[in-house]
């Protein structure tokens, strides 16, 4: 994967300078006509108590699917699905159940671990029985197979029926391998279910730090206990069962096998790193309670204006849900997950960009889709779901721009653009940055895989560029640092917690800032004749390839 090098960020920055001049007069007073009060309105009822965390398949959730619509409706945008209005109704499958020990013997004694404090799992199945029974546990390292990096951390071993001990993240001891510090979708962790599943194990274990996952132990009990959601199942593979384990609680686990923690990981940064059988036998069971919940993505449309560029689309997404009401509350404590920033500002943003839109004199010449899509804090289930079910081809999406979270700290003199290298969205982008007087810096947080954590991962794997930026941390009148320790902060405190609700010391010019930019690029792409492209030699460069090819067979 490429990367624009930091040095070359200023070369780009006058070579697009001429650029930003090109911006039609009504582009820019539709941007400047975009409000923080409105951001502010739009944010304090999707992150009200009334909607309950908008739980998946809640009537949290079907009060915010209302609202949106309410919203495209009275914006003048087209409904997309056919008999359905402005919604895009599917199912979901809910599971509810945990085991309350796991049960780890090894030669001389077994040690049982506690839900919550030491692990967390739920079902790989949606079934209502769930067993492990002295599944014999392997650990194979970042369990990744990768071809083009001649990496494969099984080596043909037959895994089939065990339990996979996984380390999160991926490699980053070498900087030509996996990205460096930079994580890619390798370090998932839905991708390392996936792998396990495809070699044919029956439960997998990651081995959850904070510096490898991103966020602490809080996030992984908050995220992963109460009612788990999925997509019905088709003909997949899948795990029985899936799991967390906190570091200390692994290193005990392995104490039983004699292996050391340490050592098993500097193995597993080489190429050479062979699966370790570790002597131990796991197991658990617990009850399952399997439920079928409706839930719905958003789509409003705004038709292009030329008649032959009319037929593409840009895509704008942000997700409307989030994690509903924590179920093992005490008495007076705050149990709704109100999700504020995470993600009831990021659709605020998309429906000030849709009045922007439609505020224009005369319509782009792209058509404009915006897709306020369900469930992904569950593993981006909306957005498969709607990446599965566009209502045009791939190869008709021009590019995709998420929303995931405003900036509610002030105003910052950069933008961090995740994924900034990947596509020839960066030009026009840094361009429009420049001209507010700001500059783009790639992701500052690269070891987080945010590129691979949020919506946007959906529809690139499709072929369809995508951008994804935020605020900065350089924030005008504070102190180098201060952005970056306010961010932390923020993450450990709130993310994913009660406490993520609107509060008056949130200073939205910073995201308005950002608001206008996802709006005039957007502006940008739908009025430009040459769509946007990945760069040579991209990941995700083959499937754009094979998505226009598609078109052209048709």
């Amino acid at each position: 994967m490429k990367r624009l090098p930091l040095l070359l960020a200023p070369l780009v920055l006058l070579a697009s300078a001429s650029w930003a001049q090109s911006t039609p007069p009504a582009e820019k007073a539709a941007a400047r006509s975009l409000e923080d009060s409105r951001l502010r309105a739009h944010i304090d009822f999707l992150a009200s108590d009334l909607l309950e965390g908008r739980g998946p398949g809640t009537r949290g959730d079907a009060l915010a699917q209302l609202y949106i619509a309410t919203q495209f409706q009275l914006l003048g945008l087209e409904p997309v699905s056919a008999g359905q209005g402005y919604l895009q109704p599917f199912e979901l499958v809910g599971m509810t159940g945990h085991p309350e020990t796991m049960a780890f013997t090894g030669p001389s004694e077994t040690l049982r671990l506690q839900f919550g404090e030491d692990f967390i799992a739920h079902s790989g199945q949606q079934s209502e029985q769930i067993e492990l029974k002295d599944s014999e546990l392997v650990f194979v390292g970042y369990g990744i197979q990768a071809p083009e990096f001649d990496w494969d951390d099984f080596k043909g071993v037959d895994v089939r029926g065990k339990t996979l001990l996984i380390l999160n993240n991926d490699p980053e001891d070498d900087p030509s391998l996996f990205g460096g510090r930079a994580r890619l979708r390798y370090g998932r962790w839905d991708y390392k279910y996936e792998q396990a599943a495809k070699v044919g194990a029956a439960g997998a274990i990651l081995l959850h730090t904070t510096p490898s996952a991103g966020y602490p132990w809080q996030v992984v009990r908050t995220s992963w206990s109460g009612e788990q959601f999925e997509l019905p199942s088709g003909d997949i593979p899948r795990l029985r069962m899936k799991g967390w384990t906190t570091e200390e609680a692994t290193r005990r686990v392995l104490r039983l096998a004699g292996k050391d923690l340490d050592a098993l990981r500097a193995a597993a940064q080489k190429r050479d790193f062979q699966p370790v059988p570790l002597g131990v036998k796991v197991s658990t069971r617990f009850a399952n309670q399997v439920h079928r919940r409706p839930t719905a993505n958003v789509l409003g449309m705004l038709p292009g204006s030329d008649p032959v560029l009319s037929k593409e689309v840009v895509l704008y997404t942000a997700h409307h849900d989030h994690l509903g009401i924590k179920q093992d509350a005490k008495p007076g404590e705050d149990a709704i997950y109100n999700g504020a920033v995470d993600n009831a500002s990021g659709v605020a943003a998309m429906l000030e960009v849709a009045r922007a839109f439609t505020s224009l004199p005369k319509r782009p010449a792209r058509s404009i889709l915006f897709a306020a899509v369900a469930a992904e804090e569950q593993g981006l289930l909306g957005s498969r779901y709607l990446a599965e079910h566009l209502p045009v081809p791939p190869g008709r999406v021009a590019a995709n721009l998420n929303i995931d979270g405003l900036n509610i700290h002030g105003r910052t003199r950069d933008v961090t653009v995740i994924g900034l290298g990947k596509s020839s969205l960066d030009k026009p982008l840094i361009a429009l940055v420049r001209e507010q007087g700001r500059v783009v810096k790639p992701d500052q947080l690269p070891d987080r895989g945010f590129f691979y954590r949020s919506d946007q991962f959906n529809f690139a794997k499709l072929g369809i560029p995508a951008a994804y930026f935020s605020s900065g941390l350089d924030f005008i009148g504070r102190p180098a640092g201060w952005g970056r320790e306010r961010r932390e902060k923020w993450e450990a405190r709130h993310y994913h917690q009660p406490s993520d609700e609107v509060g008056p010391e949130w200073d939205l010019s910073g995201a308005l800032e950002d608001v206008r930019l996802f709006f005039l690029l957007g502006a940008h792409v739908a009025r430009t004749r040459e769509p946007p492209r990945w760069n040579p030699g991209d990941e995700f460069e083959v499937a754009r390839r094979r998505s226009l090819e598609a078109l052209e067979s048709q």
